[in-house]
């Protein structure tokens, strides 16, 4: 996720929620030329954090959430030398904050239509 163009796909399918975004949608909102964004979705899709269909001629895509949590999970333990509560850290109250401060950003770098 290090990567800006996946992360801010994964963004906008973050606040669009369990109905997606379709990929058309996805490439308008972040001005991408459709083989860069193909690109970035395959990656995203071989990690398993989001997942397509098909509906018709269009192709939704939407976040893989226990994926990320399982992310987010792996990486609090790992942070925190194998022991979270170390660090001080409320693991589900951390996930469920992450996830509404990612919409929140997405909120907020997301263009809205004119």
């Amino acid at each position: 996720m290090a990567q800006p163009t996946r992360l801010g796909i994964y963004r906008l399918l973050v606040v669009a929620g369990e109905s997606g975004m379709s990929v058309g949608k996805i490439g308008e909102q972040l001005q991408l030329a459709p083989a860069t964004l193909s690109f970035h979705m395959k990656e995203l899709t071989h990690a398993g954090l989001i997942t397509g269909r098909q509906d018709g001629k269009f192709v939704f895509y939407r976040a893989q959430f226990p994926r990320m949590n399982e992310l987010l999970a792996f990486l609090a333990e790992h942070c925190c030398n194998g022991s979270p509560e170390e660090c001080g850290i409320d693991l589900p109250q951390c996930v469920e904050d992450k996830l509404a401060q990612t919409r929140d950003l997405a909120k907020q770098t997301t263009p809205q239509p004119s």
